[in-house]
């Protein structure tokens, strides 16, 4: 069966013909004709027609202001129509391969797997039972898109999919391609740029719209299917909730001094009317189906009951709900359910008082329908329902509060000092002692509501903890009930949080805790500490009694990025591996129960990369059941933005940690060779040196301030976050965002990369065998990953244009430091070949195409941005059109920070 009438060359094709149409029509016959220059000189030299690229320069030579901005907004539309294209193709083989029964990863490849190993009905009973998969979505600054475009691409992305699996009629296609033209005239007609970088607010609404419109719908899905699949092996296995979605947008203060109490109010409060709404639209959906007449159905002692509950709850609209729906309980329930949803955080009395009470009357439906032989019913349509109720709650996504040690450390040490309490002169131990009888005694120490005259740190610190007691009263405390410490470094870090919490009665030891605090260990003095600071906090008395509270249950958070940013790739993925399971055998010994939550990014020297492959590389013993990272920036969109792919997403995650999950429980955990970790200790090192020593290296940030956007990039308004710490210029300083994002744009991934030939060659010169290496990449999964992540980065980069832009640096320090780049770099790809054999850099061939196709039109704008640099007074239209080539290379690429 032909399940689709399209192909990816043709919607390429044809959406680059239709641009070039609203080209000419909205611009000037030049400017298309300008374009199709370029476009023909890339093509001609990146596919050896032509010896040089000396028709490109000419042609962006002779380019005036308007032509300049003409032909990039032309390649920034063309990119972003292609992604379209390309997203479509993913839809494409996802529809395919699961016709076939071709889907790798897929729950059925899941439970074949467990069939596969000999696994009895209580042991994925266990497994299902361990495992929670927590996305944590960010407002990390690296989604380069404004709004407004993404809602056009958006309608552009319909229009597409009901060319390619509907049948229409010729009319019925003119119309839709009709529809096409209009929406990419308007796409060419709005600004790309945003006039104003986005607050907090902005943030929070467009994670939220990926949460509203995609992943509340999908989910349902993804549990009917797993749950289909179980019911041909082990029909007595139930599927428990595995999905829980959190998210940072609003509530993360680290950095950004514009997420303020009101904003976090606000985010709460719209994610909860959201979500009420999404519920009873789907009461309102279900009450058109179960119209079944009492005089044909028992309605069964738990509905009966939880319908008088309700009907002496709310009477008044109990009578408006049986005069008009005299014979059929189901509707009256419902519509009783819907108005119990209304009052949610109302005045007036009968809401629910949380999305418990709400499941309790969906199971009672469920259990009613099925008591009276309706099960294709429940299973369509409550089933569904239940599974978005238990994953989404009232909260649609719980917050995480975060923010930098330093902070709370000013204000324990400000507000105790008011009380007498030297805090800040103390050592560490001490600090530790004052705190832990802080906690521990029943009288409060301040009062945070009236800190008196402090500092504005300490009276913002002192707002949030009184604002967390009544967010977590007004929304339930599983709306906000984690709180991370950035750049945790010390025990007392961890339990200046906990004291906060405790003064406002957020934690009330030893009964009650309603705050997971986590510590995000991110520097190597922090991860090679790790014993020192868990091991005291699991020893404190205090702390012990908070984590008994939490189901002994510690959340610990690894920093990808500033990790590498310290360290560089290979080192930072070495570090945090083994420190990974360093921090496994210390919850072990202490007896409790690890939870790790992988702070990653969405490039691939951020932590980035296909998630279902990091969940398998982990150490083993990490493996708990429960995980929880980060989703950031344009990685949001492409992961979530199209229901298919977010499904597909869903369901791979699931998968591997399903299988992770299964591994770490029966057994034994293999250990790595000594040969293996001895060679990435050899391989880390060298590689740690060398790229520590080329960030010292005199002259390397005039280098990087001016061979990269960097500047620019730190203008851009991509996000409400400060690009820096401070105003120092410095690599330390810098946010790892803007540092990938600038090597990206100028083609020299340099932080996906850099010091993995220094390693192997190190390890090879001490006498290491390239056949141990080619071993490992075959048998480790962690070693293939890494990789096959600093492959994928070294096939975006592309010296001869990244020395294209070397060529705005000083003479000096172009020579010092191109030819060093160009030599890493190319002794890297050889090492990678060598070890993995293969002939390319790239293990999947669509990768390749899609490099391929985009390499060629991302060019001119590598070039035109060049020139653009390069001009010491631009004037406001050359600055437009040189923000509009960095949208457009981000689009390109895939890819910015």
């Amino acid at each position: 069966m032909d399940l689709h009438h399209r192909t990816i060359r043709q919607d390429v094709r044809e959406l680059g013909e239709l641009l070039g149409d609203v080209l000419e029509a909205q611009s000037s016959t030049a400017a298309f004709e300008t374009v199709e220059g370029l476009r023909e000189a890339a093509i001609d030299y990146r596919d050896g027609t032509a010896d040089s690229r000396d028709d490109l320069h000419a042609t962006l030579d002779g380019l005036d202001a308007d032509l300049e901005g003409a032909t990039a907004r032309a390649f920034t539309a063309y990119f972003e129509l292609i992604n379209l294209a390309e997203e479509r193709e993913r839809v494409r083989d996802i529809r395919r391969d699961a016709q076939e029964g071709r889907l790798d990863d897929s729950q059925t490849a899941t439970v074949d797997s467990l069939v596969d190993s000999d696994a009895d009905a209580e042991t994925v009973q266990r497994v299902l039972d361990d495992v929670l998969i927590e996305p944590t979505f960010t407002a990390h600054p690296t989604e380069a898109r404004r709004k407004t475009i993404k809602a056009k691409l958006r309608t552009i992305t319909t229009l597409l999919e009901s060319l390619d699996e509907r049948r229409l009629t010729d009319a019925e296609r003119r119309r839709a391609w009709g529809q096409l033209e209009a929406e990419t005239t308007g796409l060419w007609q709005t600004p790309q740029v945003r006039d104003r970088a986005p607050e907090p607010e902005d943030e929070a609404r467009n994670v939220q719209w990926y949460l509203e419109n995609t992943l509340f719908d999908v989910v349902g899905d993804v549990y009917a299917n797993l749950e289909e699949t179980l019911a041909n092996t082990y029909p007595s296995v139930d599927v428990p909730k595995l999905f829980e979605f959190r998210s940072w947008a609003g509530s993360d203060r680290d950095g950004n001094p514009a997420v303020t109490v009101d904003v976090t109010s606000d985010t709460l409060e719209r994610q909860r009317s959201v979500v009420l709404s999404k519920y009873r639209d789907e009461l309102k959906r279900l009450s058109g189906i179960l119209s079944q007449d009492a005089a044909w159905i028992t309605p069964g002692e738990r509905f009966e009951r939880a319908l008088l509950d309700d009907r002496e709850r709310l009477p008044d609209v109990a009578s408006e709900a049986e005069e008009r729906y005299p014979h059929e309980f189901y509707r009256q329930k419902l519509r009783l359910m819907r108005e119990r949803l209304e009052r949610v955080g109302d005045v007036r009395p009968g809401g629910y008082d949380d999305a418990d009470e709400l499941l309790d009357d969906l199971e009672a439906i469920d259990e009613s329908l099925r008591l009276n032989d309706a099960e294709s019913i429940a299973d369509t349509y409550v089933a569904p329902l239940l599974r978005k109720v238990d994953t989404f709650g009232f909260a649609l996504a719980s917050l995480d509060l975060r923010d930098h040690r330093e902070n709370h450390t000013e204000a324990v040490g400000e507000l105790l000092e008011a009380q007498g309490v030297a805090y800040r002169d103390r050592d560490e131990a001490g600090r530790v002692e004052v705190l832990t009888d802080a906690i521990l005694q029943d009288a409060p120490v301040v009062d945070l509501s009236d800190p008196g005259d402090v500092g504005e740190t300490t009276a913002r610190v002192c707002a949030r903890f009184e604002a967390l007691r009544e967010w977590q009263r007004e929304y339930g405390a599983d709306a906000i009930d984690t709180y991370c410490i950035s750049m945790t470094e010390e025990p007392s870090h961890v339990l200046e949080v906990l004291f906060l919490a405790d003064q406002v009665d957020v934690v009330d030891l030893p009964e009650y805790s309603g705050l997971d605090v986590v510590p995000l260990l991110e520097t190597e003095s922090a991860l090679d500490g790790a014993h020192r600071i868990m091991g005291t906090l699991f020893e404190n008395e205090a702390y012990a009694a908070a984590l008994d509270c939490r189901d002994t249950t510690q959340e610990i958070m690894l920093g990808y990025s500033d990790s590498n940013k310290e360290n560089g790739f290979l080192a930072a993925n070495w570090d945090l591996y083994r420190n990974q399971r360093r921090l496994a055998r210390i919850t072990d010994e202490f007896d409790v129960q690890m939870r790790l939550f992988h702070g990653r990014g969405g490039s691939i020297s951020r932590g980035g990369g296909p998630m279902h492959e990091a969940m398998l590389a982990l150490p083993i013993e990490t493996v708990t059941g429960e995980i929880k990272f980060t989703e950031q920036g344009e990685a949001i969109a492409e992961k979530y933005g199209n229901p298919r792919i977010a499904e597909r997403n869903l369901e791979r995650m699931l998968d591997a940690q399903m299988r992770a999950r299964h591994q770490s429980m029966v057994g034994p955990v293999k250990e790595t060779p000594d040969a293996w970790t001895e060679a990435m200790e050899t391989m880390a090192t060298a590689a740690r040196e060398e790229y520590r020593d080329l960030l010292a290296a005199e002259g390397f940030i005039p280098f990087f301030e001016t061979a990269t956007p960097i500047t620019v990039i730190e203008d851009l308004n991509l996000g409400s976050r400060p690009a820096s710490r401070s105003d120092e210029r410095s690599v330390e300083d810098l946010r790892a965002i803007p540092w990938v994002f600038s090597w990206t744009q100028s083609r020299c991934i340099l932080p996906g990369w850099y010091g993995v030939a220094t390693g192997v060659d190190a390890y090879l010169d001490d006498g290491g065998s390239i056949d141990t290496l080619r071993t490992m990449y075959e048998r480790w999964p962690f070693f293939r990953t890494t990789l096959d992540n600093a492959a994928q980065a070294m096939a975006r980069t592309d010296m001869e244009v990244a020395e294209a832009y070397a060529a705005l640096a000083p003479a000096d320090l172009r020579d010092r430091f191109v030819p060093r780049l160009r030599d890493e770099h190319d002794r890297g790809v050889e090492a990678v070949l060598a070890i993995t054999e293969r002939d390319g850099l790239l293990r999947r061939d669509w990768f390749r195409e899609s490099l391929d196709r985009r390499n060629p039109y991302v060019d001119p704008l590598h070039f035109l941005q060049i020139r653009l640099l390069g001009r010491d007074d631009r004037t406001p239209s050359e600055e437009r059109t040189l923000r509009l080539t960095v949208k457009g290379i981000a689009a390109g690429m895939k890819n910015t920070g």
